[in-house]
């Protein structure tokens, strides 16, 4: 039993983390407000130095395996993947605004599924702001492709696990596999993304310019002072005098081999090996391979790598163990496991709804874990347990969408846009995701629902 004062310290190194999370006050960076949070709560006492082995082995893996995809991502930029990409695009649209809409989902679809939802939008909102810069498109035609592009990269780390690292410390703590969650999720999760773009492309179908500019390399203005880039401002390509033909190859085949890394994760889950050594393993390959065609040493890597993550990750599992540890989920507990017991539709829609508010009133790396914690403690048969868990993940992939504050990811989109002066509002945000994310979310649990009740 705590005494009050301890009580009293960990509920407000909470508040006071998510704050300061939130508020960002002179970009501060979240990796601080978390670390001073987690060292007040350990003073107090509700978290013991013994706690820190299980907190270790629930965040230690996750935290690889997201370092190791956010190199992977790092090394793209050196070769100029991201730059060949948002040329791709344009070629594609082959003039048309409507064709772009699409496409540029696409591709922060596949972002997020190749490296990580951070990941995805440090990589996309780069891509487009090249591209729509260099379309010409005014103020309010680019924030349809920005809105939407940014709410795909992120929810779509729903579909599978390894997309967020919120996502491998929660599929930790419930005992779920890799390769199970993606049985269980990638239909339901994908289906969602599907409903939601649709959605957006009706919301946004007037502001979508019906014809864009074709542009071809040599109009692209990419130097320095044309963008700011969250990674580095860098040319189109290092390769030496590759003509667009080779350049298109050599980049399919790096894609492939991310392609490659990515699938051998979930065949690692399905053998029950060790999926951050497999990361580790891809990210030290194509580290080998930037070495080999750019003569760029893995050096660089210390610098630019978001060491600080896992930093943050840290500090707010010790934070929410320590909410743990006072009897938060003891009274998540009481509340609803008479609710969730005995229907697994009741499973999927109250802890998606639930994990949807909290994750947009506080963000949703301390509700994911808080939630996943409340469920380990509800004593539910295997399927609720997993049913409940997708369902959460829901939530806090998609339910978090519907204000700009609900996600580290759409904290970053947003600070990525005001240092590139491309004016988004609140009120620019939620007139769109007020619409969009609710229906998203319950369409989304009712098919987990069925597809989960249909396999099993």
């Amino acid at each position: 039993m705590y005494g009050s004062a301890a009580i009293t310290i960990t509920i407000f190194s909470f508040i006071m983390t998510v704050v300061l999370i939130l508020w960002r006050p002179r970009e501060l960076n979240e990796a601080i407000p978390s670390t001073i949070g987690a060292v007040l709560v350990l003073l107090s006492g509700t978290v013991s130095l013994s706690d820190f082995g299980e907190i270790s082995s629930k965040v230690s893996g996750a935290a690889i395996t997201i370092m190791a995809t956010i190199v992977m991502a790092v090394v793209l930029e050196s070769f100029g993947f991201f730059n060949w990409a948002a040329q791709g695009l344009a070629a594609r649209a082959k003039g048309s605004g409507i064709r772009l809409f699409w496409y540029v989902n696409l591709i922060c679809f596949l972002m997020t599924l190749f490296f990580n939802n951070d990941g995805s939008i440090l990589i996309t909102t780069p891509i487009l702001l090249i591209l729509l810069n260099n379309l010409g498109l005014k103020n309010h035609q680019k924030i349809p492709y920005l809105l939407s592009g940014a709410l795909v990269a992120t929810a779509s780390s729903a579909p599978i696990g390894v997309s967020n690292i919120v996502n491998l410390i929660a599929l930790k703590i419930v005992h779920m596999s890799l390769y199970m969650h993606t049985i269980m999720m990638f239909v339901p999760a994908t289906l969602g993304l599907l409903f939601l773009v649709l959605l957006l492309f009706l919301c946004s179908y007037r502001v979508i310019p019906k014809k864009i500019p074709t542009l071809s390399g040599n109009h692209w203005i990419i130097g320095p002072g044309a963008l700011h880039h969250p990674l580095k401002e860098r040319p189109i390509s290092r390769l030496g005098n590759l003509n667009p033909e080779q350049l298109t190859r050599f980049m399919q085949k790096i894609l492939l081999f991310v392609f490659c890394v990515r699938i051998s994760l979930f065949v690692a889950s399905y053998f029950a090996l060790s999926i951050e050594l497999v990361s580790v393993i891809g990210s030290s390959l194509l580290l080998g391979w930037r070495w080999y065609y750019l003569k760029m040493t893995p050096v660089d890597m210390l610098k630019k790598t978001p060491w600080h993550i896992l930093v943050f990750a840290f500090g707010m599992y010790v934070i929410i163990y320590g909410l743990h540890n006072i009897g938060l989920t003891q009274l998540l507990v009481s509340y609803f496991n008479p609710i969730v017991s005995g229907s697994l539709l009741n499973a999927s829609l109250i802890m998606g709804a639930i994990q949807s508010i909290m994750s947009t009133l506080f963000n949703n790396h301390p509700a994911l874990m808080i939630g996943t914690l409340t469920l380990t403690e509800m004593n539910l048969d295997p399927l609720s347990l997993k049913i409940a868990y997708l369902a959460n993940v829901i939530g806090s992939d998609i339910g978090s969408l519907l204000l700009p504050i609900g996600t580290l990811a759409s904290l970053i989109w947003m600070h990525i846009l005001r240092k590139n002066k491309v004016k988004i509002h609140w009120k620019d945000y939620t007139k769109v995701t007020i619409i969009v994310i609710p229906p998203t979310v319950l369409f989304t649990l009712i098919v987990l629902y069925y597809w989960v009740s249909w396999i099993y």
